[in-house]
């Protein structure tokens, strides 16, 4: 049965097939539906000719979907994020902008928008559950495994996500999505999906920070576990623990970054098992939950894609928590996000500490 008219929900709109479907379900539930898409790049970002094809396309699935369309300009809010990125690779560190975009922009300012505009709803296209559990509204993970998102909304604030929907995250498969926009006839049925950055032209981060910031660009050495000199890099930021291709290093063996160091300007590899970590210290933490007072036992995912481990968190300060895993993973990344389940609904999140390794 639908729900009532009066419950207003603003969907984000990004020209692919995910938000499409998304804003179709809604409407088809009963919603009081309108569209959002966000200009995120000036006119002089060599990616903003990929923005303006998104809008056409969003102005195409509104038409065809008859909802009303709003579009925002958070264009000068996406250079937070792209100096968040900047200064992260500056450091040594690896960047989730994603995450960081959805904290700020998505979950931040477009949702404060949907709300000035009388929506009790804002939804995406993302593919995450909201869940009611122990009278409260909890994020959780898609039906979807693989396709499951929730790794990079744990910034969200815990108080917003009464105000959130996500509905491809109740769909099993992806193709169902595109069977629908099909049925639909929506125009981006077959629209490929991106994996890109938005900011970035070509996915090429390295090219993209490099004709920003020329500085960035310092040759150094690239030294063994001993400290013994091996090769030469072009810039600390060209690098991130755990990468293999690109070292240009002849060796009889697989290398592998280990840790980037900032301050000596120098990127240290070795094999595979130096990678190996058990406890990292975690800043920046966002509850999904209270506090906990007493260690907690939860599942932890330290990348998009990796498969999340059992461990132990415990609260060090209330932004600040120590990570113990069960067993070694590899690839902990600095600057990269660490988001708790448990029984796959989301705990907190945070960002790992690169001086905090053992």
């Amino acid at each position: 049965m639908g729900i009532a008219k009066s419950k207003k929900v603003l969907v984000a709109l990004s020209g692919g097939v995910d938000s499409a479907v998304a804003c179709a379900t809604l409407k088809e539930q009963g919603y009081d539906v309108a569209g959002v898409f966000m200009r995120l790049l000036p006119a002089d970002e060599p990616s903003s000719d990929n923005l303006k094809g998104n809008l056409s396309d969003v102005q195409k699935i509104t038409d065809r979907l008859g909802v009303r369309l709003h579009i925002v300009d958070y264009s000068w809010e996406i250079q937070q994020v792209i100096d968040y990125f900047t200064y992260e690779y500056s450091v040594g560190r690896t960047p989730n902008p994603c995450a960081r975009c959805n904290a700020v922009l998505k979950f931040g300012r477009l949702l404060a928008f949907a709300r000035q505009l009388g929506a009790e709803f804002l939804a995406t296209g993302h593919y995450a559950r909201m869940v009611d559990h122990g009278g409260r509204r909890r994020l959780g993970r898609a039906v979807a495994r693989e396709k499951d998102q929730s790794y990079v909304l744990f910034g969200i604030e815990r108080r917003d996500l009464p105000s959130l929907l996500f509905p491809n995250g109740e769909v099993a498969r992806k193709d169902v999505i595109r069977c629908k926009a099909r049925e639909l006839a929506l125009p981006v049925h077959d629209k490929e999906d991106s994996q890109e950055i938005c900011f970035v032209p070509d996915d090429d981060y390295v090219a993209f920070l490099t004709r920003r910031h020329a500085d960035l660009v310092r040759p150094g050495p690239i030294v063994d576990l001993a400290g013994k000199k091996i090769g030469e890099h072009q810039g600390v930021f060209q690098y991130t623990v755990g990468q293999r291709r690109g070292l240009r290093i002849a060796a009889g063996k697989p290398l592998y970054v280990i840790r980037i160091d900032p301050l000596t300007n120098t990127v240290v590899v070795g094999p595979r098992e130096a990678l190996a970590r058990k406890e990292f210290v975690a800043t920046q933490v966002n509850w999904h939950v209270d506090l906990p007072t007493e260690p907690l036992r939860v599942d932890a995912q330290i990348r998009y894609g990796h498969r999340s481990a059992p461990c132990r968190i415990e609260t060090l300060t209330p932004g600040r928590i120590k990570v113990t895993f069960d067993k070694p993973q590899f690839a902990v990344t600095p600057g990269q996000a660490v988001v708790f389940y448990e029984n796959d609904l989301v705990v907190g999140g945070g960002w790992i500490a690169s001086d905090e390794l053992s």
